[in-house]
């Protein structure tokens, strides 16, 4: 891969989550403070991301891998997604912006993947060469998050200007948009083959809950997506009424430890194998949640600052050693299907589960027009989350060493399934 090639995929990363970063943290104060929704309706609209994952598959089955070159479908939906943007910040009430951004997150979420396709058909070895590439779409994130900080645009009290988070996503989604049009070229790998739903949903890979311990793991991990559609809604309202100032940025320190504790996955993989890393993951998001609930702008911030740090622990040790472990059982001819099965149940099916329950708890823990009983909101999903952990503690056993260590050859890895 070539100099210039490595710097259009790193701008392209860095665009990519440059966009979502730039309006979707502060969401949920934008409806409850702007448009003046309820705790239900901001619920409503984290669920977009939910609904735009369990479409993307279609897009990309249908689409991408049959028809058209991806990084041209890659142009063409950000640059609809900049029209839908500015469109959004444009809404004066919650019944004009939710199909807006529920048609938006249609067409957005299709692009997490065909960032990735378009990156790896230019890789001779993808597991040295993409994480680099990948780390550029957290700073993004990142930098979003900075920007809406420094120009206070999430300044606590007073009028904030959380509208202009959409139109800098608008723009940065044209530029992404027209800039796609330049990147190597990416044809479709399945034009003129029958490509079935089972396919495009990653469905080939459910003969993998028939193994007892991936089963758990799956429960599991839609469960925990629970607790998690608490943070995604709801961080940000929290911390504004908490008091916290420069909340946006404050908590992109979320990413900056994820991207540290991702370094450490394969150092701590080998170490605590599959069982304990999926536990900690789990632990850290019931301890982050009573950080919060006992944390406040005073004294005791720093436990508002722990909660948030703790997201590498609870994403790195959970998602992406879910990822791994996936990967090492799925085998060669079900890897792709496999992701794509766990990714739809995690962010499709856990997170909607999780965000029209978030909604419904936080209106019935509201004590007035602007405030909220925080602790036992926050409580709530500690508890799920506590609740999920003792019961795979319980239930998951490590049942061949190759779900523990996934080091081992590929001999020792296809011997092994064949148990399975």
């Amino acid at each position: 891969m070539t100099a210039a090639i490595r710097t259009k995929l790193s701008a392209m990363m860095f665009l990519e989550f440059f966009i979502w970063g730039s309006w979707f943290v502060t969401l949920g104060t934008y409806l409850l403070k702007d448009l003046k929704t309820s705790g239900i309706e901001v619920g409503a609209a984290v669920t977009t991301q939910s609904i735009g994952a369990i479409v993307a598959p279609f897009i990309i089955g249908l689409i991408a891998d049959k028809f058209f070159s991806a990084q041209k479908i890659l142009g063409v939906l950000h640059l609809l997604g900049g029209a839908l943007l500015w469109w959004a910040s444009t809404a004066s009430n919650f019944s004009a912006f939710y199909p807006v951004i529920l048609v938006y997150m249609i067409l957005y979420m299709p692009t997490l993947a065909l960032v990735n396709s378009v990156s790896f058909r230019q890789m001779q070895n993808p597991s040295k060469e993409f994480p680099p590439i990948r780390v550029l779409g957290t700073i993004g994130w990142i930098v979003a998050g900075v920007l809406i900080s420094y120009l206070n645009w999430d300044k606590q009290g007073g009028e904030a200007a959380l509208v202009n988070t959409f139109k800098m996503a608008s723009i940065a989604s044209i530029i992404l948009g027209l800039f796609s049009f330049t990147l190597p070229a990416t044809p479709p790998v399945k034009r003129g083959e029958n490509v079935s739903v089972g396919d495009m949903l990653g469905l080939d890979a459910i003969g993998l809950l028939k193994n007892k311990s991936y089963l758990i793991f799956f429960i599991a991990s839609i469960a925990i997506c629970v607790p998690l559609a608490f943070y995604y809604g709801f961080a940000n309202p929290f911390f504004q009424e908490a008091g916290m100032h420069a909340t946006t940025v404050t908590q992109s320190l979320g990413q900056v430890s994820e991207i540290l504790f991702m370094v450490m996955i394969p150092f701590f993989f080998v170490r605590l194998g599959v069982k304990k890393m999926l536990a900690v993951g789990m632990l850290a998001w019931a301890l982050r949640y009573v950080l919060f609930a006992y944390g406040d702008a005073g004294s005791n911030y720093w436990m508002l600052i722990a909660g948030i740090v703790l997201h590498g622990v609870c994403y790195d040790f959970f998602f992406v050693t879910g990822q791994i472990y996936t990967d090492n059982l799925a085998g060669e001819r079900f890897k792709s299907a496999a992701q794509g099965f766990i990714t739809l149940a995690t962010y499709g099916v856990g997170m909607l589960i999780g965000s029209l329950i978030a909604g419904q708890i936080v209106d019935n823990y509201k004590t007035s027009d602007t405030a909220h009983n925080w602790q036992t909101i926050w409580l709530i999903p500690a508890g799920i989350a506590a609740v999920v952990l003792v019961l795979f503690l319980l239930l998951f056993k490590d049942k061949n060493h190759m779900e523990a260590n996934p080091a081992l050859n590929l001999d020792e890895q296809r011997d092994m399934r064949l148990d399975v």
